[in-house]
């Protein structure tokens, strides 16, 4: 008999919610000895207080422990106070004979009148048909309470997980002009599925959610911020608004104050400390810090298609003249106007079939994602063009535009085809300047694509699903729920944080994007075309820039050797493979542990069948059959969390920080020869182009800047890929020791990519004459703007 023991159990909490001192109950659940009056569930222990006050506690709390216990497999935690809410961050306990364990908690306990107990199991992870039998009930209730009813609508301190479509970005009952359609649910606006909050609908149309407050958007319990990411979230929010606020008064009651900004000296003053906006000044876009004006080169044009903001758009050119994938039924000939004979004298000696055989050619194509949409936003205040940038590859590894097509959609009808005019590099003072508003259409394009689809959709919307449906399938002793969890961090939170205020009609995208009111209809356009499977990095640039090569690193040859944002993304990616192999073998012995695991076998299911269901009928979905398709899968799922989206997030302010560089609309036609305009271009081509690409309203231009820089700032409690907030993330020594291994492979990579940022040869990467070299990739970083560092998930 081992007796009644004392235990002394050590707990730590953050209790930012309340001064005054609660009382909360701790009770052991056995892993061991079932209760014949509870349906043989692990027995419970008796109640246990401990109270809590202040702040940060790192309490002891002491249990009568006994053998009818045993080894405990689960721990319930009740809240007596009536009001407030603390955060449980872990609970140790030293057992004698066993030693200590551990539960790892990171949730938030609400009062017992709004939720009557929490339930945290033992960081062990288990299989289903391999939990101890006593906690398999415990474990069944526990996910069919976050799963929730699908009814009513969802509260602040509820922790359940559902599914909804975009219905709430627009709110039918404030203003007819906002309204805009639902997304996903149907063939012509397809999208991933978001959290569902339940809210009341519109009073005009009931298919829409009404507009929320910000401070009443529900998430699931857990899926709140931190009180320190809340307190940063909050002062740059403020910050932001400031500056909007304070260039809106200053563009409508300072007498004789410019309408918009008219010249590049009028940007540059905003990174001065005595510009208008002193106290608040902007810091300096690392694209202009080594030289103002080296943004303008054909040369740092082309190289931010590689190492920039948006470095998976550029494809090599396998057939000329370049064609289109739109309909011609719908759409006519929107096969490319660029001509051999445009092209011909820029090839160093070759044909153009040579240079296409030679892998010589690459394209930056946004025409046909931009062409559908182009009369309609061409109708509105902005004006621009459906672009395709055609490159040549040097024998020093960078690329030379060639030429850029603009293209327009026929005046008299799509089925007719595109209108399109090329455009090439000249010396002359003319040319020159339409080849400056030519790559700036080119820019407002790819700034578009990159917030819409590589930015918005490919990371922070088609995550989403997984956040849910692992929530709802994989319990928290799963070993898949463990491996992933990390990577979700914060993201549905974030992102309803974005369909309030960014994404939303008339909201922050709208107002500083080019395609202006058909933003998300335009990014569910781009999702017809989405692939999960192709969202693997090497499978990503075989079919852009690689070719399948056994023989080479990552088994792939890049085309482009100098490829900056795929060369370090690569090592990343083969880094977060090898570590899932690694994890996941400790658990799934062969493919038949994978097929008849219940557990992943529904959570696959639902990804398909309702997070992501408007595409749940293509033949592309792995089966999830094989372990093979268990590594591939998660493993997409890791990179898409942590380095893709840092690749697209974190070099927002430092390149698009200078408007000029990277604009995101433009407000005018390239001019005719014969117009006013074009007397203009002849006289002050820099007025020009400035009235091209800024809004008229200068606190647009400023509000466009304060959110990228908000956007690219790393908060202080950011989480890293390698690191785990809590280093008992597990009992299993095996997986520590397999964690262990990945986060030296990760600071052997990070040394890698600050030897080949020494390289002056790789002139893709270190960015001559900018000297900005390609950073994104590093995997660490302090807080702030710092153009490097991966966090574990989509958190900003």
């Amino acid at each position: 008999m081992l007796g009644v023991e004392k235990l002394l159990g050590h707990v730590s909490l953050t209790n930012l919610c309340s001064k005054d001192r609660q009382n909360v109950s701790f009770q052991l659940i056995s892993c061991m000895n079932g209760d014949p009056s509870n349906g043989m569930q692990g027995k419970v222990g008796k109640e246990h207080l401990m109270e809590i006050g202040g702040v940060e506690n790192e309490g002891l709390i002491r249990f009568d422990w006994d053998e009818e216990i045993g080894y405990p497999g689960a721990m319930l935690v009740t809240n007596y106070n009536h009001s407030s809410k603390f955060f449980l961050k872990s609970i140790t306990l030293h057992i004698p004979y066993w030693g200590n364990i551990h539960f790892n908690c990171n949730s938030w306990i609400q009062p017992k009148n709004y939720v009557h107990h929490r339930i945290f199991f033992l960081n062990k992870a288990y299989l289903p048909d391999q939990t101890p039998r006593v906690l398999q009930k415990y474990r069944e209730d526990e996910l069919v309470k976050m799963r929730g009813d699908g009814k009513q609508k969802r509260q602040s301190w509820e922790n359940i997980y559902d599914y909804d479509v975009y219905n709430d970005i627009s709110n039918p009952d404030s203003n007819s002009t906002n309204n805009r359609p639902i997304l996903g649910g149907s063939r012509e606006y397809p999208y991933p599925r978001r959290g569902r909050t339940g809210r009341p609908r519109s009073r005009k149309d009931d298919r829409y959610e009404t507009e929320p407050f910000i401070e009443d958007i529900y998430v699931p319990n857990d899926e709140r911020f931190s009180d320190l990411k809340e307190s940063d979230f909050i002062f740059h929010q403020v910050k932001s608004a400031y500056r909007f606020m304070k260039g809106k008064i200053k563009a409508t009651l300072i007498e004789n104050s410019p309408k918009r900004f008219d010249s590049l000296e009028d940007f540059f003053a905003l990174y001065r400390p005595r510009s208008f906006f002193r106290g608040s000044k902007f810091p300096l876009p690392q694209v202009i810090k080594g030289d103002q004006f080296g943004w303008r080169t054909d040369e740092e044009f082309a190289r931010e298609m590689l190492a920039g903001a948006n470095p998976m758009i550029i494809r090599r050119l396998q057939e000329f003249p370049p064609t289109s994938k739109l309909d011609p039924n719908v759409y006519g000939d929107q096969t490319s106007k660029i001509t051999k004979e445009h092209i011909i004298n820029s090839l160093d000696g070759l044909t153009v079939d040579q240079a296409i055989a030679k892998n010589k050619l690459y394209i930056l194509d946004h025409h046909d994602l931009v062409i559908p949409y182009l009369k309609r936003i061409n109708a509105t205040s902005r004006k621009t063009y459906a672009t395709r940038t055609v490159l040549f590859l040097k024998q020093d590894g960078t690329l030379k535009p060639l030429a850029i097509e603009l293209s327009l959609p026929h005046p008299q009808g799509y089925e007719l085809g595109a209108i399109s005019r090329t455009l090439l590099p000249h010396q002359d003072k003319v040319g020159e300047a339409l080849w400056q508003l030519a790559k700036a259409y080119v820019s407002v394009n790819d700034s578009g694509h990159h917030q819409l689809v590589s930015h918005w959709l490919n990371t922070h919307a088609v995550i989403e699903p997984f956040v849910i449906a692992t929530n709802r399938q994989l319990s928290v002793l799963h070993p898949i729920h463990k491996l992933l969890v990390p990577h979700f961090r914060y993201t549905m939170k974030i992102n309803s944080l974005a369909r309030a205020n960014l994404i939303n009609a008339d909201g922050v995208v709208e107002k500083t994007q080019y395609p202006s009111k058909y933003s998300m209809e335009m990014s569910s356009f781009a999702y017809r075309s989405w692939n999960f499977t192709q969202q693997a990095l090497p499978a990503d640039l075989i079919q852009r820039v690689a070719i399948e090569d056994s023989s080479a690193p990552h088994g792939l040859r890049l085309l482009i050797a100098d490829y900056p944002y795929a060369v370090d993304g690569l090592d990343i990616w083969a880094a977060i493979k090898t570590w899932v192999l690694e994890y996941c073998s400790l658990y799934y012995e062969n493919d038949d542990m994978i097929r008849n695991d219940q557990e992943l076998q529904s959570w696959w299911k639902e990804v398909r069948e309702r997070g992501h269901e408007d595409k749940k009928d293509e033949a592309w979905w792995p089966r999830m059959e094989s372990f093979e398709e268990l590594i591939n899968s998660c493993t997409i799922i890791i990179w898409i969390s942590s380095a893709l989206h840092a690749a697209v997030n974190f070099g927002q302010y430092p390149y698009g920080g200078f408007l000029p560089n990277r604009p995101s609309l433009s407000k005018k036609f390239l001019p005719e020869e014969g117009t006013f305009e074009y007397l203009e271009l002849q006289s002050d081509p820099e007025k020009v182009f400035m009235k091209t690409i800024t809004s008229e309203l200068p606190e647009v231009d400023i509000l466009n800047i304060s959110t990228i820089q908000f956007l690219s700032t790393h908060s202080p409690d950011e989480s890293y890929l390698g690191e785990r907030s809590d280093p008992y993330w597990t009992f299993d020594q095996e997986a520590l020791n397999a964690f262990e291994r990945f986060k030296k492979r990760l600071a052997e990579i990070e040394i890698m990519i600050a030897e080949r940022n020494q390289n002056f040869t790789l002139k893709n990467r270190v960015g001559r004459p900018m000297s900005m070299a390609y950073t994104l990739l590093l995997p660490t970083s302090k807080d702030g703007i710092t153009m490097r560092g991966i966090p574990n998930s989509i958190s900003i």
